[in-house]
C-alpha cells in the first residue's frame, strides 16, 4: 500500500495516533505530531502502511522525535 497525505500516524498497531502524515517524500515523509509540529521521518522506521495508518518503529527515530511524541497528548482534556 501507498502512504498518503492525511494517513494517521502510530508506533504500534491498536495504539494511539500521535499525529498525520503532511507530505510524502522519495525517502522519508513529514509528520505532523500533535502539540509539536513538523517532524521527518526516514523511510526505514516506517514498519507498516494499511487502511489510512502508518505503523513507524520508535528504535528508528531520534531521541527527541521519541520526546515530541511521548507528549503528543498532553494538552487534551477528559470530556473534550
Amino acid at each position: 500500500m501507498r502512504v498518503s497525505v492525511g494517513d494517521q500516524v502510530y508506533l504500534e498497531e491498536g495504539g494511539e495516533e500521535f499525529g498525520a502524515v503532511r507530505h510524502v517524500l522519495d525517502r522519508a515523509l513529514v509528520v505532523n505530531i500533535e502539540n509539536f509540529g513538523d517532524v521527518t521521518i526516514d523511510a526505514p522506521a516506517v514498519k507498516a502502511v494499511h487502511d489510512g495508518k502508518v505503523i513507524v518503529d520508535a528504535r528508528q527515530l531520534p531521541p527527541h522525535v521519541r520526546a515530541h511524541i511521548a507528549h503528543a497528548h498532553d494538552r487534551e482534556e477528559e470530556g473534550f
